[in-house]
């Protein structure tokens, strides 16, 4: 079962994959699924991690620009961002990869607005893991250890 450091190495993880890209589109849940719908959907946004336990947050950030560099937003689209809550479960982690190689059992999907699109996705092959649109950490939740031990440093 993933612990503290490896939220936090999945956190840094994502940073990592996702600094620099610009996704699109709605998140898309499997069918199998069953947790909630992320009811999420932007032209463009960014994603950025954060850890803090056993949970990892993913702020989608919509990215509102037109063609004059001004801000601008659809009707159709979010126009704040959303905090997405993930804990883990036995198996929970994420993934970067093709359209063309997403795993089988990749339960939620960001894609990238790239020619052709890539995917990160939140895989967990035993469906114990979860994840709560508009979540917040857990009541009682303390700051991340690993996070502290760094800027100590």
């Amino acid at each position: 079962m993933p612990e503290g450091p490896e939220l936090h190495l999945a956190s840094l993880y994502v940073n990592n994959i996702c600094e620099g890209l610009v996704f699109t589109g709605a998140v898309e849940k499997s069918e199998v699924n069953k947790n909630p719908e992320v009811p999420f959907c932007c032209d463009a946004y960014c994603i950025k991690a954060q850890s803090r336990g056993k949970e990892v947050k993913l702020t989608l950030t919509p990215i509102k620009t037109d063609d004059d560099g001004k801000r601008k937003v659809s009707k159709h689209q979010s126009q704040q961002p959303m905090d997405v809550v993930f804990r883990f479960g036995m198996s929970g982690f994420f993934r970067f990869t093709s359209v063309d190689d997403l795993p089988k059992h990749a339960h939620l999907r960001f894609y990238t607005n790239e020619n052709p699109p890539r995917v990160l996705s939140f895989e967990d092959t035993r469906r114990f893991g979860s994840w709560h649109p508009n979540g917040t950490w857990q009541k009682d939740r303390g700051p991340c250890v690993m996070f502290e031990y760094e800027s100590f440093r």
